[in-house]
């Protein structure tokens, strides 16, 4: 019995030490959380505004194009192309190959936020017959292992993202998407991550980044639009911009990201802690059972020889 409660006792001081080590974890990733979502409220600021610069500046190109095809047969010696010389990342193609830019954690201790991102790509890579058919990059080294001992080869990895990142840190990330786009590797990119909801929840997304298809140029014809001036030109504006702006889309997928990531290791934590404490309690009950136990047992002794010396 004396070995019983010496167990007892230990599981009891050890558990303890886990839950202060949980408590302590679950208020770094509480405290990450907030920088993180202040963070991201405000870049979307950012990306509000050079999506709307992008999609004015696009809308009057396409205007001038649909203005030129209606003169185009009494113009000699003028194209489309003359007059529409969008950067290829608005361009729609041919898709013989998508590509699937994979968001995951570097560690553990994030409860199912990882497994939740592997398992829905894995499924949508069930979608293609063939693996010539699909190029998978990978942020995080939770996801690379996962392909790798999968047999799955990478197009890209990259490991190291900060919990609080900046554009400057994921710049070779982003730019080597785009660069990739532009040269055909792929011919449409998704961004497959998961979508911070709350601290309590997050939402699986794939989220089509390349081409960019998604401007609502119809909208700004029907509206009052703000006038843009544009030197030299509309053309080399858009070519400057665009760029920027499809790297904004990216980063900010990180950025989600990162947020639903703080939010699960917090929420993760959290409930570890709560199963510390819960243990603790059954511990402390059966501890005390076994002492009781141990108390009555030495009286009934006592009790007993006391009774045979009579």
């Amino acid at each position: 019995m004396a070995e019983s409660l010496i167990d007892i006792k230990r599981r009891i001081a050890s558990t303890k030490k886990t839950g202060q080590i949980t408590s302590a974890m679950q208020m770094v990733s509480g405290s990450k959380l907030v920088r993180l979502e202040d963070k991201s409220t405000n870049y979307q600021v950012y990306a509000k505004k050079i999506r709307e610069i992008v999609t004015h500046l696009a809308a009057n190109k396409v205007l001038e194009l649909a203005l030129m095809r209606q003169h185009a047969k009494s113009k000699t010696g003028t194209t489309e192309e003359d007059v529409l010389s969008l950067n290829n990342l608005l361009v729609e193609r041919p898709v013989k190959k998508t590509g699937y830019l994979v968001i995951t954690s570097d560690r553990g201790l994030v409860g199912g936020y990882n497994s939740n991102v592997l398992r829905s790509v894995m499924d949508i890579l069930s979608d293609h017959k063939d693996p010539s058919e699909y190029a998978v990059m990978v942020v995080g080294g939770m996801g690379t292992e996962f392909f790798k001992t999968r047999g799955i080869q990478l197009a890209y990895e990259y490991r190291g993202v900060s919990d609080s990142p900046t554009f400057n840190e994921v710049r070779e990330i982003v730019k080597t998407m785009v660069t990739m786009f532009d040269d055909g590797v792929f011919d449409e990119l998704y961004v497959c991550y998961n979508h911070h909801v709350n601290s309590l929840s997050s939402a699986f997304r794939a989220e089509k980044m390349l081409p960019i298809t998604d401007l609502d140029t119809d909208k700004v014809h029907n509206t009052a639009a703000t006038e843009y001036l544009a030197d030299p030109s509309v053309d080399v504006a858009l070519n400057a911009i665009l760029p920027q702006y499809a790297e904004s889309l990216i980063f900010g997928a990180i950025m989600d990201a990162k947020t639903a990531e703080h939010a699960s290791s917090m929420t993760a934590m959290k409930s570890a802690t709560d199963n510390a404490n819960d243990l603790i309690r059954d511990l402390s009950t059966q501890l005390n059972r076994a002492r009781q136990a141990q108390i009555t047992t030495e009286i009934t002794e006592i009790v007993g020889g006391a009774a045979a010396l009579e």
